[in-house]
């Protein structure tokens, strides 16, 4: 007996149910100290591509915002500098795996930001992810480079070892939203900084939903804090602010940074000055040690003996 054919066909009620659902959007969010809170101003500006299509509301940070980014940073600087150089590679390298994994939801959105193809942005993408491994690499190994002995007249031991400066801020490339702002920021934290980044204008998204790999990457919160909105309004309490060691100015217009350089000088922050780069290019290691400081030990070799030895 031969069996009755099933029906294959889907219930009436459930086409429908799948015709009438409504798409879920994203909600992003500021990061800050490990945490994804709004902008403390409830404030948010529309973010669009570059044919004018809406994309997403982004948070309008506020000066208060850029304050808690400064304490939390500090707060995390002890933990993150203290830790051991190859334990910050593993950290950085576990960003690269979790980036690996939402591959495809950075391609979109990079596409969307920069208005470039898939292919395109796959390539942005791919090189992001290898520029963390390349940062990663570099953690137990640029001490090796800067640091080392050096020859004094008399019996002493004088070493040099590089310290990291301290609090960072950085501002993101306007244009190249994912690939520099990771080129940005990976160096920084390498060398055992924490930082806060102001996100690109114009493209946030890249770098909001950087926050939530960081959140799971194993990097402890505070390390990194990442805020977006308006440039000026909130670069410029973080370059007056008396707790922030040094400032990247990479997205930051000549104006702007002519401006920012004046309020750097109150409590002699670092500056990078912005400039051309090739983010594709390989970086070297200038980010790298821009925000390291020398610390130099003098240590006595001891008296010599009637050998002529010294021990």
């Amino acid at each position: 007996m031969s069996e009755k054919p099933k029906n294959t066909e889907k219930p009436k009620n459930t086409e429908k149910a799948e015709q009438q659902r409504l798409g879920v959007f994203k909600t992003y969010k500021l990061y800050v100290g490990g945490k994804f809170p709004r902008s403390e101003s409830g404030r948010v500006y529309e973010v669009t591509d570059s044919q004018g299509t809406w994309l997403a509301n982004a948070p309008l940070s506020s000066r208060k915002d850029a304050r808690d980014a400064v304490v939390a940073a500090r707060k995390a600087f002890g933990g993150w500098s203290g830790a051991t150089a190859y334990n910050r590679g593993q950290v950085l390298y576990r960003v690269a795996e979790m980036l690996e994994g939402r591959r495809d939801q950075f391609v979109r959105e990079v596409a969307d930001s920069e208005g470039l193809s898939k292919s395109k942005a796959a390539a942005v993408v791919d090189a992001a992810i290898d520029r963390w491994v390349w940062y990663a690499g570099w953690t137990d190994k640029i001490a090796q480079v800067v640091g080392g002995g050096n020859p004094v007249a008399g019996p002493y031991f004088n070493l040099s070892a590089p310290e990291p400066t301290g609090v960072v801020t950085v501002l993101a490339p306007q244009e190249s939203s994912f690939l520099g702002l990771v080129s940005v920021i990976a160096p920084v934290i390498a060398t055992g900084n924490t930082v806060i980044v102001i996100a690109s204008e114009r493209s946030p998204l890249p770098a909001l939903s950087l926050g939530e790999v960081l959140a799971t990457s194993d990097v402890p919160g505070g390390v990194v804090n990442i805020l977006s909105g308006r440039t000026a309004e909130i670069a410029t309490p973080l370059a007056a602010h008396q707790d922030v060691n040094a400032i990247d100015l990479a997205g930051a217009d000549d104006v702007l940074a002519k401006e920012l350089e004046v309020a750097a000088a109150d409590n002699l922050k670092r500056v990078v000055r912005p400039q051309a780069v090739d983010y594709f290019a390989a970086p070297g290691i200038e980010r790298l040690t821009a925000f390291l400081e020398t610390k130099t030990v003098w240590h006595p070799t001891g008296a010599l003996g009637a050998s002529g030895s010294s021990y």
